[in-house]
């Protein structure tokens, strides 16, 4: 099996922001090309461009899911409720374990103008970020491998 949480750190070690690089690291699972992947996310990173919102590699595991789980049934309520209840499980246990979704929360700050952070060895000592990409690439390796989606 790939190690998918050691591909998504890696794309945001190379300056990619938390949503693409979660994204884009399952590319070959949601078969979306790594452009598109990395266009579709480009908004959410720093918490949805840099409003400090929700944390952009939870965002990134998201659209995996949505990708790879989502309904597209609008009549199907049991379809939607699935997702939805996959989408809360998820999301509750990134937030048993960091103790927030919010940006700002995880990182500590309320810096929220739209000019980008030089990507360099400060920002990635002074930001916790690459543990939350890799712990959204990790919940979504575990449940995709559950599911039968990777092997």
């Amino acid at each position: 099996m790939k190690d998918y949480p050691k591909i998504a750190t890696e794309l945001f070690l190379s300056g990619y922001n938390c949503a693409q690089s979660v994204l884009c690291a399952f590319s070959d699972v949601t078969n979306v090309d790594e452009e598109t992947a990395k266009k579709m996310a480009s908004s959410f990173g720093g918490g949805m461009g840099r409003m400090r919102y929700v944390c952009g590699a939870v965002s990134g595991m998201l659209m995996v899911l949505g990708i790879v789980f989502g309904y597209t049934d609008t009549e199907s309520d049991t379809d939607k409720l699935a997702h939805y209840k996959l989408v809360q499980e998820k999301m509750r246990q990134f937030i048993g374990h960091f103790g927030s979704v919010t940006c700002s929360e995880l990182i500590k700050t309320k810096d929220d103008n739209f000019v980008p952070t030089p990507r360099n060895e400060e920002f990635y000592k002074a930001r916790p970020c690459a543990k939350y990409v890799w712990y959204c690439a990790e919940i979504l390796q575990e449940e995709l491998a559950k599911q039968g989606k990777i092997k």
